[in-house]
């Protein structure tokens, strides 16, 4: 999709929202493709939108709130300016990848969202290793689960459950090491609620620990145990496609991380892999029966040792740089309270050169 027809496209009413939403308008700083089409593996018609917008004074200094405008309707998720960072200082791939697009996919862009861009390097880091490697591990627990018809056994699901949990942990470890250490423990053990055989349990000994990182931890860990409550009822409905999609987004995960810790890039549409990307999604590895030939797992094996010599030899720092991202917060923040929107889709809209 051109950035004509992308233009034409956001000026449609389903988009109004963009210029009538109080939180958008002229505080956006940038908009981008998103899903297949930003990752070059579309082969459908629809179009996802990403982008992010400024806070307002009163949700910098005062009481007021947003993270995030998402339009269902037309596939669209605007992030706000603090809750894209705080994503970003996590690495997390689904926000990451917006640092790394194609230029052309930048069909709106001002001064600030071009200095985020610029300095998409301040957030990679080594905590690519296990926000990556958690989104990758849960895309293919759910590809097993759907070939299993969801019939694992329980303490086999509990143990699924626990590795992406630990994996959502390790970012919390990472960024209050000097006071959670040791501290909280995740493990299976005999299980004391109803119809469950063994479940996960947690030990915690926290003292002086950030209320509101015990809350996002806590937000987070049940977001894992929610998703995987819910594969059972939509994985039993999938078709080859949907399975094969998992797949191709499983190996997209690992690459795109591979180039975080080898490269120092991000590398959002995959020029050198959409070919084979794009074979995984028409079948590349399954079976006449659905299943998947043995090749596959052999690769993702393979991809998982890649991953652990790299989060041992990658010349990334363990975190991001912290104070030159708050700078740069405080910067925009700061600016952000001067200004004075008008939600006028003339002033909002402007393509690129």
């Amino acid at each position: 999709m051109t950035q004509n027809e992308l233009y034409v496209l956001i000026n449609t009413k389903p988009y109004e929202f963009l210029y009538t939403d109080p939180h958008l308008g002229e505080r956006i700083i940038f908009l981008t493709l998103g899903g297949s089409h930003a990752y070059g593996t579309n082969i459908e018609a629809d179009v996802d939108i990403r982008g992010c917008a400024l806070n307002s004074p009163n949700e910098i200094l005062g009481l007021s709130h947003f993270e995030q405008r998402v339009d269902e309707a037309t596939d669209t998720t605007v992030y706000s300016f603090n809750k894209l960072i705080s994503l970003l200082i996590g690495c997390n791939p689904n926000t990451i990848e917006l640092l790394g697009c194609k230029p052309e996919h930048y069909f709106y862009i001002n001064a600030v969202g071009q200095r985020l861009i610029d300095n998409k390097n301040l957030f990679l880091s080594q905590r690519a290793v296990h926000a990556f490697g958690g989104y990758a591990n849960q895309q293919l627990r759910r590809l097993q689960n759907a070939l299993t018809h969801d019939h694992y056994p329980q303490d086999e699901k509990e143990r699924h459950i626990l590795g992406t949990c630990k994996s959502v942990f390790e970012d919390f470890r990472l960024q209050h090491k000097d006071i959670l250490g040791d501290a909280v423990r995740l493990y299976i053990d005999k299980g004391v609620t109803d119809g469950m055989d063994t479940e996960i349990f947690i030990d915690c000994d926290l003292k002086h620990y950030p209320l509101r990182s015990f809350k996002q931890m806590n937000s987070d860990l049940g977001t894992v145990i929610g998703q995987y409550a819910k594969l059972g009822k939509r994985n039993s409905k999938k078709d080859d496609m949907h399975l094969n999609k998992h797949a191709m987004h499983l190996v997209r995960l690992y690459l795109m991380c591979f180039d975080i810790l080898e490269k120092g890039e991000i590398n959002t549409y995959r020029e050198d892999d959409r070919d084979f990307l794009l074979e995984i999604r028409g079948g590349k590895f399954q079976k006449p029966d659905g299943t998947y030939y043995h090749e596959f797992f052999d690769l993702i094996n393979d991809y998982e040792k890649r991953l652990e010599y790299d989060k041992k030899n990658t010349s990334l720092p363990p975190n991001p740089d912290y104070k030159r991202i708050e700078e740069f917060v405080m910067e925009v923040n700061t600016d952000a309270c001067y200004l004075v929107p008008h939600n006028s889709a003339a002033d909002l809209i402007v393509l690129m050169d």
